[in-house]
């Protein structure tokens, strides 16, 4: 790090002097993350096309569509009103909220990982010992982030110019807006906390409500003019309309929110000295609750599983309301069931949605168990592992008490999703709550991965995002796309009984175990 830091030309005293190789720096530390992020976004939307037309191939099928959703508010609470009875305002309805979600979450972890985790790590006050302005790492930040919201923009305007150039290009900017509205808010939280867990932990909530005030927005209304849809910057992305005569003023507000927080970050960053904080953290106790190590891995991660549990369980809730609403959507629609059982099994359609309700909550907990892994890696890149180490604390010891938080938390966030269906759907909680940890031994399997890499490839760690990525592509565009069983065997999950509903398979759940 330090022939890096030699290696920033020196001669200009310029706030952004040194952005240049910044920028470089971060996009080559990123060059596995951003692109597994950007496939993962772009092969969802893209695929949605081939998918509706097979599902909603005649203008019948469609308009029936239409009326469904207008009726149905716990499904538009899910994806949202939907515009238009083309293909491609399908697609924008069917996966624009989630692409516009996915794309956040990419750009907050883009951010925070090249500003607070620099500062807090060490490194940046390394590079800033060379000629290299005061906001010079913001901007390579958030920089980077455009890059990444730009390319996946470019990917989507192309794959989807077949459906029409126009509503390509408003979908591909809409969602890189969104993308940047939360790359400059994470900008924000991270000059205003101390800690790159909590910015990260902060601004995911900003994204979780927004969510919220959309859905709420949304099951209240059925053509998104509700005031809680216009709070949320995921309800702009909705009523941008791509496809369905497409209102460009919306971008307006994308733009607008992007440059005002910037011009907030950038205010804060020059007003605090580096490795500082407007929001201090409150110091704790060095004895009694944190006598040992496992309650330290504890006090530092509990934050986050308190965040994925609450998160588990209003997924729960919200999907178990839908189970009723999607069996009338579906109706005699042969191959949404199909998908719907290729997800879940093929017993009853309720059954068959519910399993595949269950089978997404686990592949997004195993973002959560990588993600809790990782913390260990985090944990020694920043050198806060190194004090705890030198007394009288076993390596393993101290690994141990993270790994337990990872792996009993996906325990937990599990049973609270199986809990939240259980509640949502009103009936069924024995087998629901049953389906729900089944999915453990799948997400156990990826948490190991991530032990295995960061034991044997500690530079290479962040691999297991790209492990968890390909899992979570497999299992939520597998299905509609009609890939052969052989690549669904690939993840994990593909291995496990299709609960509740079917049959209980002891083997495979023995053998991932």
């Amino acid at each position: 790090m330090t022939a890096f830091a030699l290696r920033v030309r020196p001669g200009s005293s310029r706030q952004l002097a040194g952005t240049g190789t910044l920028l470089r720096f971060a996009l080559r530390r990123d060059r596995l993350m951003i692109p597994v992020w950007i496939a993962v976004n772009a092969l969802m939307v893209l695929s949605m096309p081939g998918t509706l037309g097979g599902l909603y191939g005649t203008p019948a099928e469609r308009a029936d569509l239409i009326r469904q959703m207008e009726t149905n508010s716990s499904l538009r609470a899910m994806v949202g009103p939907v515009f238009g009875d083309s293909l491609g305002a399908l697609t924008a309805w069917r996966a624009g909220v989630y692409a516009g979600a996915l794309a956040a979450v990419m750009s907050l972890l883009v951010v925070v990982r090249h500003t607070r985790d620099e500062e807090e790590s060490g490194r940046q006050e390394l590079v800033a010992s060379g000629m290299v302005g005061r906001r010079a790492s913001l901007t390579a930040a958030l920089l980077a982030a455009a890059v990444a919201n730009g390319v996946l923009a470019l990917l989507l305007t192309a794959g989807l110019t077949g459906q029409g150039t126009t509503g390509a290009l408003a979908l591909g900017l809409g969602i890189a807006g969104v993308g940047m509205v939360f790359a400059t808010m994470a900008a924000i939280v991270a000059q205003l906390t101390e800690s790159a867990r909590l910015a990260r932990g902060l601004t995911a909530a900003v994204l979780g409500a927004a969510f919220v005030l959309r859905a709420a927005g949304d099951s209240a209304t059925d053509d998104g003019s509700s005031v809680l849809t216009w709070v949320s910057p995921l309800g702009w992305l909705e009523n941008l309309r791509p496809y369905a005569d497409e209102r460009w003023w919306v971008l307006a507000l994308l733009a607008g929110a992007v440059l005002v927080q910037g011009a907030v970050a950038y205010g804060l960053a020059g007003r605090r000295d580096l490795g500082m904080s407007f929001l201090p953290t409150r110091p704790g106790p060095a004895t009694g609750r944190l006598g040992s190590a496992g309650a330290l891995a504890w006090r530092l991660q509990r934050g986050s599983v308190l965040g994925w549990s609450i998160g588990f369980l209003l997924a729960g809730v919200v999907y178990g309301g839908m189970t009723e609403g999607t069996a009338d959507l579906v109706g005699d629609n042969d191959n949404a069931r199909r998908i719907f059982e290729r997800m879940g099994g093929r017993s009853g359609l309720t059954d068959a949605f519910l399993a595949s309700m269950v089978g997404m909550l686990g592949l997004v907990a195993a973002l959560y168990i990588v993600a809790s892994v990782l913390r260990l890696h985090g944990e020694e890149t920043s050198g806060r592992a190194e004090p705890v180490l030198a007394n009288a604390v076993g390596r393993l010891r101290w690994a141990a008490g993270h790994l337990v938080i990872a792996f009993g938390g996906a325990a937990l966030i599990m049973l609270l999703a199986g809990l939240g269906l259980a509640v949502g759907y009103g009936k069924e909680t024995g087998p629901i709550l049953g389906a729900c940890m089944v999915q453990l031994p799948a997400i156990w399997v990826i948490g190991g991965v991530a032990v295995l890499l960061h034991g044997v490839l500690p530079r290479g760690a962040a691999a297991a995002w790209g492990v968890a990525g390909t899992v979570l592509l497999i299992g939520w565009v597998g299905p509609a796309l009609d890939v052969p069983q052989a690549v669904l065997d690939v993840s994990p999950f593909g291995h496990l009984p299709k609960l509740p509903g079917g049959s209980m398979e002891w083997g495979p759940v023995v053998v991932l175990n």
